[in-house]
């Protein structure tokens, strides 16, 4: 939370006929500044709006500090930001901004980014692992356990006859297992 003193006001933020007695605005300030700044952010608004909400109540009580008695002090600074929260209130609801309810029915149905990061590294992983198969062995292992292929029809893509296929298929298994475990020792293989 930042502290905005009265000496801190530009003095154009007065009319040239308003002569305001800067240090007592400083007292009431610094009196009140924790209670007010606490009672706008209870109030709603949110906390990246609460300082702009503070110098508006600030500027007021400025305005007329001839008028506050010096016992109502506290009293006409929280009646005032009660007035700036209310104000602030009517605009929000104006201007029609999605709150934080529109944006949870804007959730996305694609994976949060550390979830992807991980499937990156996953990969990754299986394409190291992959590439230290032999490329006879690597082609029907991809086709058959990653692209789901048969075995019949691996046969006919790469012109192999089935045995060869069946023979290469099992020995990819077992090279890519221990390559694998090697890999991801603590069994976390994908």
């Amino acid at each position: 939370m930042s502290r905005v003193l009265a000496t801190e006001l530009p003095s154009a933020a007065f009319s040239p006929a308003v002569r305001v007695d800067e240090a007592r605005l400083g007292r009431i300030v610094s009196a009140h500044f924790d209670v007010l700044w606490r009672f706008l952010r209870r109030l709603g608004v949110p906390e990246s709006d609460v300082d702009d909400a503070v110098q508006e109540v600030i500027l007021v009580v400025a305005r007329k500090l001839d008028a506050v008695e010096p016992e109502s002090e506290r009293a006409f600074v929280l009646s005032t930001a009660f007035r700036v929260a209310s104000g602030l209130r009517r605009l929000w609801r104006r201007r029609a901004e999605a709150g934080d309810a529109a944006l949870f029915g804007l959730e996305s149905d694609q994976p949060d980014p550390e979830h992807l990061s991980e499937q990156r590294e996953l990969r990754r992983t299986l394409d190291a692992v992959l590439a230290e198969l032999p490329l006879e062995l690597r082609a029907v292992f991809v086709l058959y356990e990653l692209e789901q292929m048969t075995m019949a029809e691996i046969s006919t893509t790469l012109a192999l006859p089935s045995g060869t296929v069946a023979s290469r298929l099992r020995r990819a298994r077992e090279k890519f297992e221990l390559l694998a475990a090697r890999a991801f020792p603590d069994g976390g293989a994908p």
